[in-house]
């Protein structure tokens, strides 16, 4: 048998491949097309203290090998989640991460330290590079400073294992995960969208409410991958890669280039089963190359 099992700081994944925050809802929703323990974790649709109706529409946009999204973390805030959607997922056989924002250091520490009594969430993802909202988000993330202070408090807050997601619209990313690996953090996911815009020319205005949006889906990927090299090379921590992954090879490429595991984000919209595709993928590499296992694929680039 393969052995696909990786390992993030203290959290055990029975295989490498996740989904991305804002593509599979709360977990439930995904499951009800497979079952969701397949795959090695699910990042819950991204929580913020209070309740957020998002952006206002249109706010999702297809682009040439990609798609704009602002829907700008529309959520029921994290007291919602914990009493209604939380028991009907906890007991869900993969890992459930959690996603937390906010606009403030003390709603990012507020709404950790809720998380961090849930028994059966072993994971919390610090979104520190939304650049759909006005207030917070990308704001942190962009300098090292803010992404210093920012997790330092939370990881006061949080007992449990820390990702921290980073921006990908900053002049040096491996600056930034430097900063947040030496402030506790026990791992980084990169990258999250890139601030990008659409225009309808017949109309002369732009296709998203907000104006601008996140860029994701295969247009980012060579972006992201030399991304997660450039990180993998300047930390000690785990590296999760995301940014374009539609296939197994994409997956295996942003192992080999660093990253420990994998998130799947867009290409949910266009399937929902294509996370399944990459685990039985990842299977099929390691067994054609004789590799020993998937976390041995981390890193194994020649150059």
């Amino acid at each position: 048998m393969v052995d696909l099992s990786v390992k993030i700081h203290q959290l055990e994944l029975k295989n490498p491949v996740m989904t991305a925050s804002g593509t599979s809802g709360f977990a439930g929703e995904i499951n009800d097309f497979y079952d969701v323990s397949l795959l090695g974790a699910v990042l819950l649709k991204g929580i913020t203290l209070k309740n957020r109706d998002g952006n206002a529409y249109p706010r999702m946009a297809e682009t040439a090998s990609g798609m704009l999204n602002a829907v700008g973390l529309q959520n029921k805030g994290v007291d919602y989640f914990i009493k209604h959607i939380y028991p009907a997922i906890k007991d869900f056989d993969t890992s459930l991460i959690v996603n937390i924002n906010g606009s403030t250091i003390e709603e990012y520490i507020e709404v950790a330290e809720k998380i961090n009594e849930l028994e059966h969430i072993p994971a919390i993802e610090l979104n520190i590079s939304c650049p759909n909202v006005k207030e917070g988000g990308m704001s942190f993330g962009i300098n090292s400073r803010s992404s210093e202070i920012v997790t330092r408090e939370v990881r006061k807050a949080y007992r449990k294992t820390l990702i921290v997601k980073l921006s990908p619209n900053v002049t040096d990313i491996t600056e930034i995960a430097k900063a947040v690996e030496g402030q506790g953090a026990d791992s980084v996911s990169l990258v999250n969208t890139f601030l990008g815009m659409a225009i309808n020319a017949e109309k002369r205005i732009p296709l998203l409410s907000t104006i601008t949006g996140g860029l994701s889906g295969p247009a980012i990927k060579p972006i992201a991958l030399r991304m997660v090299w450039q990180v993998y090379n300047a930390v000690k921590i785990p590296v999760i890669g995301i940014g374009g992954i539609m296939n197994a090879t994409d997956a295996i490429e942003f192992m080999l280039a660093g990253a420990s595991a994998v998130q799947v984000g867009t290409a949910i919209f266009k399937d929902p089963f294509i996370p399944l595709r990459i685990v039985d993928g990842i299977n099929e590499y390691i067994e054609r190359h004789e590799i020993q296992s998937a976390s041995d694929l981390t890193g194994l680039l020649q150059v």
